[in-house]
């Protein structure tokens, strides 16, 4: 697989949400691909309802209606072909939701991230389950702005209810099956579970067993970001969701995604987003919220 520079997308970073949702529909009989992988620092997920397409992600896949295209995050991946497909596309962070206690929902996920099948087929009487809870999700970011507690538990729970439908699916299906951990994965999958607390690049590497020189140049290598960046990109993920949905102080947003110095946090917080963490709470309190399917479509068309 073609994929030693990777280029990367950060579509959640963007936008500052760290749930998005949104429809695609291909109206172009067939389309072929002619751009490299991809890797982003979110995990994602399309459901597919019609139609067909051939997409790259450790190896070549099809995918139908009914089923699921896992895409952790920091793994390549490209569609090759499509044909007419329609499709729920899921994008979220992954760090935020081992955060709040549901680590184990990213099984999933880390088993193709180690070689399973980056597809699984959902069983036709759980479709419509499934799609109902893809559009309460898109519904959440339609409706006129509540409270901010509120609208992130229940993009929480919507979130945990498609993950779990898609873990069960997964284990029916057999799709644990894999071929061995690597590293990078190693890596990512700590970095997801712990990157929140005061962790270093030297804990990483010693929790995979390689040197903080080696495991760097892996993940750079292989998915376009350091192991410093990996964990900026998880802890500020976690910051965004906490100033969209919280009163919390700065200084107590610092300590809880793993900075000891809210002065260290702010900088860097403006360094990534071109702005305090206390100005961009407010621009985006100012600013009517957008649909999550609505600025999602834009950027796919």
């Amino acid at each position: 697989m073609a994929a030693r520079r990777p280029l990367v997308q950060d579509r959640l970073a963007g936008d500052g949400w760290t749930v998005a949702v949104s429809r695609y529909r291909h109206h172009d009989p067939v389309t072929t691909s002619r751009h490299g992988p991809v890797t982003h620092s979110y995990a994602a997920l399309g459901f597919y309802t019609g139609g067909r397409s051939r997409v790259e992600l450790n190896g070549e896949w099809n995918l139908q209606e009914g089923d699921v295209l896992l895409v952790p995050a920091g793994e390549p991946h490209r569609m090759l072909e499509a044909r007419s497909p329609e499709f729920w596309g899921l994008s979220f962070c992954a760090s935020c939701l081992a955060a709040n206690g549901a680590a184990t929902l990213l099984e999933p996920f880390e088993r193709v991230r180690a070689g399973a099948s980056a597809v699984i087929s959902v069983p036709a009487d759980r479709h419509p389950y499934l799609l109902g809870l893809f559009r309460e999700l898109e519904a959440v970011g339609r409706e006129p702005q509540g409270s901010r507690d509120a609208v992130d538990a229940v993009e929480r729970s919507l979130l945990t209810l498609i993950l779990a439908e898609v873990d069960k699916a997964s284990s029916a299906s057999g799709a644990h099956r894999a071929n061995g951990r690597s590293v990078v994965a190693d890596s990512l999958r700590f970095i997801e579970r712990n990157c929140l607390g005061s962790l270093t690049v030297q804990e990483v590497a010693a929790a995979v067993g390689r040197s903080p020189t080696y495991l760097t140049a892996a993940l750079k290598e292989a998915t376009g970001r350091s192991a410093v960046q990996w964990i900026v990109s998880g802890r500020m993920a976690e910051a965004r969701r906490l100033l969209l949905h919280s009163d919390e102080m700065v200084d107590v947003i610092a300590e809880r995604v793993g900075y000891a110095d809210a002065t260290h946090f702010i900088r860097m917080f403006r360094r990534e987003h071109g702005a305090t963490p206390a100005a961009w709470r407010a621009a985006q309190t100012r600013s009517a919220r957008p649909s999550r399917g609505e600025a999602t479509s834009r950027v796919r068309r």
